[in-house]
């Protein structure tokens, strides 16, 4: 498997088709890969400790590239990479690793689908609804950002869920 940061790579280097179909191809793949897991009896305490770091690589490193674009709001960002950094810690202490509650699987879901419509690439669908309109690349984007804020407030809550678990 390529590594993830490629994402951020084609991002830099102005390639946002490349950059959306690694994340997309990124997203199945992490999703095959907890299916096949859970179908062979669960995975192990490693996966289950490694599989949410790679998940948090996989989407908050483009998180940090739009904040830097100002595509989003820089402090909505630091606010999930701390909420992130406290479950991690949290799961290290875990002995099973501490597995993804439902909320939080939902908040990745989510947050993965605002990146997708947020990085869809200008040129596809460019021209639909004619001149002067939205076009597709614009009302995706507008969707993605507004999917963003509901993924925030999902986080978040699922943090509160995880800590009651102590």
């Amino acid at each position: 498997m390529y590594c993830r940061n490629d994402v951020i790579l084609a991002l830099a280097a102005g390639w946002s088709d490349l950059a959306w179909w690694l994340l997309l191809l990124a997203g199945l793949s992490d999703a095959a890969d907890g299916w096949l897991a859970r179908r062979a009896g669960g995975g192990s305490v490693w996966g289950a400790r490694l599989d949410p770091l790679t998940d948090k690589i996989l989407i908050l490193a483009p998180l940090l590239w739009l904040a830097a674009k100002a595509v989003l709001p820089l402090w909505a960002i630091w606010l999930l990479l701390a909420r992130e950094l406290l479950i991690s810690g949290w799961r290290a202490g875990q002995g099973s690793g501490g597995p993804a509650s439902w909320s939080g699987k939902a908040k990745t879901i989510l947050q993965f689908s605002a990146l997708l419509l947020l990085l869809w690439p200008n040129d596809w669908g460019a021209t639909l609804g004619g001149p002067g309109s939205f076009g597709l690349p614009g009302l995706l984007h507008l969707l993605g950002y507004w999917l963003f804020w509901p993924s925030l407030l999902l986080a978040l809550s699922s943090a509160v869920g995880y800590m009651r678990r102590r």
